[in-house]
């Protein structure tokens, strides 16, 4: 089946806000790793299914790294975008930040990059859309899921 014309990184762009609670928290006060994983993951899907006009599973989440600590309070920013595409599947980056609501400061908590499978009803991996990469940011996340997806495939086969 031929793909689609190629789709904008832009067009599935997503932003999700979350505001950090007390059922979100560890006994420090700090976001638990695992909330912020779900989120990350919600964000990531919905850029993908987005992009694919499909139902999108995760298929591989590449290393996460906690830079800082998010607190209770803390309103936290997810912003989603296709990278790259592949034939069924497609790179997903997610960047965080906290936003302190007392002080205004923005940190730039964590990055991260999950590789999702477009399926179809029967849940069988189906073709996707291709992305063109337009802004020099785009096409530098472009290049770079090349070759995460290298170190993917490497990892995959050991």
């Amino acid at each position: 089946m031929p793909r689609a014309a190629l789709r904008t990184v832009k067009a599935s762009q997503v932003e999700m806000t979350e505001l950090v609670l007390p059922n979100d928290t560890n006994q420090l006060g700090n976001l638990l790793g695992g909330r912020l994983m779900h989120w990350i993951d919600i964000a990531a899907a919905i850029a993908a299914a987005r992009h694919t006009n499909r139902v999108c599973v995760t298929a591989f989440v590449d290393e996460l790294h906690f830079h800082h600590p998010v607190h209770l309070g803390d309103v936290v920013v997810l912003q989603a975008s296709v990278n790259r595409v592949f034939r069924t599947s497609l790179e997903v980056g997610v960047k965080v930040t906290a936003q302190n609501t007392f002080t205004g400061a923005n940190t730039h908590t964590n990055t991260a990059y999950l590789t999702f499978v477009a399926i179809d009803a029967s849940g069988a991996p189906v073709a996707v859309p291709g992305i063109k990469a337009v802004t020099p940011p785009e096409r530098q996340r472009y290049r770079d899921a090349a070759r995460r997806r290298q170190i993917r495939l490497r990892h995959r086969r050991r």
